[in-house]
């Protein structure tokens, strides 16, 4: 949903601008602004995506208002005056409406916002996974699902949250620590690894993820020495 607001200093301008916005599914109207004073409030107060915005208004005109932010939404300029068109497109609108407009070229405007909207939007981090093999079948691993991993001789015990019994798997604990992304588990004993953002509290030779305790050995004492200083 692009959250937008409508600045023009005409009524009936705002209110055909209100009904439009609320015709197009993808947009949210957060507020219409009298002026470009109104607009600034607004604009401080609550996160706004996309801004249609008039240029002749009293105090401070539109592409005032514009070249005062210093990290401007997306902007679709609305005027009834035509040669302000290249100061617009020189500060990267994303479109000019000239009035009177449609609603097939205001939706045509919209349409451009979205496009560029959705270009702007960071992906989704991928989640870090893998396989491991489990009496002949490969069981993906969520990596952020891991609390900590036991070994046991030739097998290595992964026991997740929210999952009572333990994922076990034949597998040395130098593989694991290969599978596994740098700085998100901490070796605390040669016979355990633990996620670092699950552990609750940090004992002299434990530390623990709620009232599970998992030993520290002398050796690797550093380790969770060093985690406590980062």
């Amino acid at each position: 949903m692009i959250r937008c607001i409508a600045v023009d200093d005409e009524q009936l301008v705002r209110e055909l601008l209100e009904d439009n916005i609320r015709q197009v599914p993808f947009l949210q109207l957060v507020k219409t602004c009298r002026n470009a004073m109104e607009a600034l409030e607004v604009l401080q107060q609550e996160p706004i995506d996309l801004i249609f915005l008039d240029i002749q208004m009293p105090r401070l005109n539109g592409l005032q208002l514009l070249q005062s932010l210093q990290q401007p939404p997306m902007v679709i300029l609305v005027t009834a005056y035509e040669e302000y068109a290249l100061e617009g497109f020189n500060l990267q609108v994303v479109d000019y409406l000239l009035k009177p407009f449609s609603f097939e070229r205001f939706l045509k405007a919209c349409n451009r916002a979205s496009e560029l909207f959705r270009l702007k939007k960071p992906a989704p981090a991928e989640e870090h996974s893998f396989f491991v093999n489990v009496e002949y079948t490969q069981v993906k691993i969520l990596t952020a699902d891991i609390t900590y991993i036991e070994a046991l001789k030739d097998y290595i015990k992964i026991h997740l949250s929210g999952t009572a019994k333990p994922i076990l798997t034949r597998m040395t604990m130098k593989a694991m620590e290969e599978k596994l992304p740098a700085g998100a588990f901490i070796r605390t004993h040669k016979s355990y690894l633990v996620a670092v953002k699950k552990i609750t509290t940090v004992k002299r030779d434990l530390v623990c993820i709620g009232n599970i305790e998992i030993p520290v050995s002398e050796f690797y004492k550093e380790n969770v020495n060093r985690m406590l200083q980062s």
